[in-house]
């Protein structure tokens, strides 16, 4: 097989080559931050562009609802977005993000966060609030609460903006180029074999194509969603993204609070189609005047690309029901798919000496991604050195 040239490459580079497989968010967080530390990097996608999980999602860059390493990764995921987005030119928009609660249940659940979080994070609201600032059935309605750290994207068009940027200031992409096999070293791909002194996997779900024993061992499975975009008869005055009870029940900072259980069975009984589908019911708003509703979680090997009508008509009826509008026109509907593992909510492997694996097997990849590929690196210890160019390093 040949050898790919390493085009571009200075004589007198100080870096070392770093190879990532895979141009999703987490994928091309890993290559902004190589380049940021001032190393040379190419990136290999077996699409034509960024079509997968990174534009299949909300746009909402979930911070607080985050517990554990995974909040430590989206709070550091969120400098890295204001930085690209300002870098880049693509919008990040400091909204936060408001959740009703329409019960006292989960009322007491966004109470035991704000206990634990404080002010700064979780803003309490009653009923009153909630109603002037949110256009939610008002008789439905007890209180809710305003995450005010929380970010949001144009789910579309920012990490494809990355991708462009980053290739305008010196990454190398290979699109169209499948990895056949990753070793210390080496990528062969489908164009010839790259040579690299740090190659990092970030293939998500198709990791079991490439690596199917590291795939097996973490038990990795892919979750595949119902997403609608819906256009209102008239302009919804929405402005942040939305979160109801059923998001409650899934983020973990969230789901560990002492009243989760009570509010899963409420949502249980009172609901048990949408409980049967496993939605997230939660919204964000679009420039275009536009609502992302989502979402159902079905987990599987495979993701058959075969959807069931049932799990639509849910996500309608529940969105319907929250907005207290029965005039949302669906304009497009799609599967998006994500990596799944019991019991983690992060994959990190090195398989082989310099061959490192950084996959979210739950859907937090837009809010915790680029927060990830900044411990990869560390991990794979990849120091800072001074660049032979002239132009700025991604984010600096």
């Amino acid at each position: 097989m040949s050898t790919i040239s390493p085009e571009g490459r200075s004589a007198s580079y100080r870096g070392q080559h770093v190879v990532v497989v895979g141009a999703g968010v987490v994928g091309l967080g890993v290559a902004a931050e190589a380049h940021r530390r001032g190393h040379r990097v190419t990136v290999v996608e077996q699409a034509a562009g960024v079509v997968g999980s990174s534009v299949q999602n909300f746009g909402h860059v979930c911070v607080t609802a985050q517990a554990g390493q995974a909040r430590a990764y989206a709070l550091a995921a969120r400098e890295r977005w204001l930085a690209l987005g300002a870098a880049a030119g693509f919008r990040v928009a400091r909204t936060g993000t408001h959740v009703v609660a329409r019960t006292a249940a989960e009322m007491r659940l966004l109470a035991e966060l704000a206990e634990q979080r404080g002010d700064d994070e979780v803003r309490l609201l009653d009923a009153g609030d909630v109603r002037a600032v949110l256009p939610v059935r008002p008789d439905a309605v007890v209180g809710g609460a305003f995450l005010p750290l929380d970010l949001q994207v144009d789910p579309r068009s920012a990490a494809p903006a990355l991708a462009a940027w980053l290739e305008a200031h010196g990454v190398r992409f290979l699109w169209r180029t499948a990895a056949r096999a990753v070793s210390t070293g080496r990528v062969e791909t489908t164009r010839g074999t790259l040579t690299a002194d740090l190659v990092v996997v970030a293939t998500h779900h198709d990791l079991d194509r490439l690596l199917p024993d590291v795939a097996a061992h973490a038990g990795l499975r892919r979750c595949r969603l119902h997403m609608l975009r819906v256009r209102p008869g008239s302009r919804i005055p929405l402005t942040t993204p939305l979160l109801t009870g059923w998001s409650t029940v899934r983020y973990a900072a969230l789901a560990a609070c002492p009243s989760a259980a009570d509010v899963a069975a409420e949502l249980a009984a009172a609901d048990p189609d949408g409980a049967a589908w496993d939605v997230n019911l939660m919204t964000t708003p679009q420039e275009d005047g536009t609502l992302i509703l989502g979402d159902t979680h079905v987990r599987d090997v495979d993701a058959p690309v075969f959807q069931d009508e049932a799990g639509y008509d849910v996500l309608l009826r529940l969105g319907t029901d929250l907005l207290g509008r029965d005039d949302l026109r669906v304009v497009e509907r799609w599967q998006g798919t994500y990596a799944t593992a019991p019991d983690r909510e992060v994959l990190l492997a090195e398989p082989e000496p310099g061959v490192h694996v950084a996959t979210l097997t739950t859907g937090i990849g837009m809010t915790t991604g680029l927060g990830l590929a900044v411990e990869v690196l560390d991990r794979a210890g990849l120091d800072h050195v001074e660049p032979d160019r002239a132009e700025p390093a991604p984010g600096a």
